[in-house]
């Protein structure tokens, strides 16, 4: 019996060896399922800023980029230059120009219009003392002093602002005048008729004026006198901004020149040169100008504007103690006024503070007067000053004794009168009030004139200027085509 044998598959070069065992693999609960590949977030989109800078930052490791660069900013600088100075110096030229021609004149239009209703007071109690003698000369005096109050009132009106504080002054002023006028005339044709009313009648009179309208008269005075410091307030400052943009543009060319310099060896940059001669030349015109005109407008503040305000308070308290002084003998000592433990006549009283006020006022013009031909009409009118208050003193004296007839003589009389003294101070007030304002229109005008052209200047230099840039900067960037 044959058995097979069991033993090996024989060789052979077609056998197949057998794969090593893999060990089993722990299969995930949860398989991924199958589909394509995930992709990654696209990038942010980068903002047109941030690519901007990287564009900047690129051209600035370049020298053509950095010259861009370069030029750009001197451009800029100079164009800056020239427009904050033609804004600063075009704002301050308007102010200086208001000055001249707007606040200052309708500041000595209200002043005018306050002594125009202080004369016409004073005048219609002299013609009330004079009674049926009243003279032509003092009425037309009187009617002068409305025509003008009213005249001023109307210009005052068509310069003020519609529903500004002065609009609404002069609106009362305007309705006042007429009542006014109304209480004089009433009082003048009953004190010829010889009724004692027409004496009460001007105390009302007086009492409007004085409670009234010279108050009135006086806030529009004040109000356009605060407008007269606002606009020198505005011509007047030093232009800073402007100054320091200049001291920065002339820097940034004398850099620029000086790194052109370094790296071509080339003294001047022709383009670069016209434009730091420009920038120096409005540096120069805007130092120079400016202050000039500031030096202008302060002298005529100091030696215009103050010694006008004073001379036009010592005028206004010339006409009041006129007015006073008149009114003590149509009262004849209806009104009195207690001081302490003493009583005094109302008007007499006010006519002594009055005169005070008279003395310092013209004190005060005397120290600011700059010259003999202002200071001459001031000496004159402290002396007539001195020559009324004894006469004053005397007509009281005469009155408080009885005679009345004397005492009305002395005051209103045709020689060596009271008002003698004070026509010659109105007089003389009026001459230093004239020698003054011209003073302060030539002092103002050549402070106006010393802007005149410097905007436009700055403005015109400042495009030459950066044109010069340009072209420098051109001429340096043709030599890396």
């Amino acid at each position: 019996m044959t058995h097979t044998p069991h033993s090996p598959a024989p060789p052979g070069g077609n056998a197949v060896p057998a794969l090593p065992a893999v060990p089993p693999q722990r299969t995930p609960a949860l398989a991924a399922a199958p589909g394509p590949a995930p992709q990654p977030p696209p990038a942010a989109r980068r903002t047109a800023f941030a690519e901007g800078v990287d564009r900047l930052r690129k051209a600035a490791t370049t020298e053509p980029g950095r010259l861009r660069i370069i030029g750009a900013v001197l451009a800029a600088l100079v164009l800056a230059f020239g427009a904050v100075t033609a804004w600063q110096m075009t704002a301050r030229a308007e102010a200086a120009d208001d000055v001249l021609t707007s606040s200052q004149p309708l500041t000595s239009d209200a002043a005018d219009i306050y002594r125009s209703l202080a004369d016409a007071n004073t005048a219609a109690s002299s013609g009330f003392l004079a009674g049926g003698q009243e003279t032509a000369a003092s009425r037309d005096r009187y009617e002068n002093d409305i025509r003008t109050a009213a005249a001023k009132l109307v210009n005052a009106a068509a310069n003020s602002g519609p529903g500004s504080s002065s609009a609404k002054t002069i609106a009362e002023l305007n309705r006042l005048l007429p009542e006014y006028k109304g209480l004089v005339e009433r009082a003048r044709t009953y004190n010829r008729q010889g009724y004692p009313v027409g004496g009460a009648y001007l105390r009302y009179a007086n009492e409007k004026m004085q409670q009234e309208m010279l108050p009135a008269a006086e806030k529009l005075y004040t109000t356009e006198n605060q407008r007269l410091r606002s606009d020198y307030a505005d011509a007047t400052p030093y232009p800073w901004p402007a100054i320091a943009l200049g001291v920065l543009a002339l820097a940034a060319l004398a850099w620029a020149q000086r790194r052109n310099y370094l790296r071509t060896n080339r003294v001047l940059n022709h383009g670069l040169v016209a434009a730091t001669v420009t920038a120096a030349v409005v540096m120069l015109w805007l130092t120079a100008g400016h202050t000039l005109a500031r030096s202008h407008l302060d002298d005529s503040y100091d030696h215009g504007v103050r010694s006008l305000d004073v001379l036009h308070d010592a005028r206004i308290a010339a006409l009041k103690a006129r007015g006073n002084e008149n009114l003590t003998l149509v009262a004849r000592g209806a009104e009195t006024k207690k001081v302490g433990e003493e009583t005094f006549d109302a008007y007499d009283y006010d006519f002594g503070r009055d005169i005070d006020t008279l003395a310092r006022g013209l004190a005060a013009a005397e120290r600011l007067a700059d010259d003999d031909s202002g200071a001459k009409p001031v000496t004159s009118a402290v002396s007539d000053m001195n020559e009324w208050k004894k006469r004053h003193a005397a007509a009281r004296e005469q009155d408080e004794n009885g005679n009345y007839q004397q005492a009305l003589d002395m005051v209103i009389g045709a020689e060596g009168a009271t008002g003698e003294c004070f026509d010659s101070v109105d007089k003389n007030l009026a001459a230093a009030l004239a020698h003054e304002k011209t003073e302060f229109e030539r002092a103002a005008g050549d402070g106006r004139g010393a802007l005149t052209g410097l905007p436009l200047g700055a403005a015109a230099c400042a495009v030459l200027g950066a044109a010069g840039v340009v072209l420098g900067i051109g001429r340096r960037l043709s030599e890396y085509r």
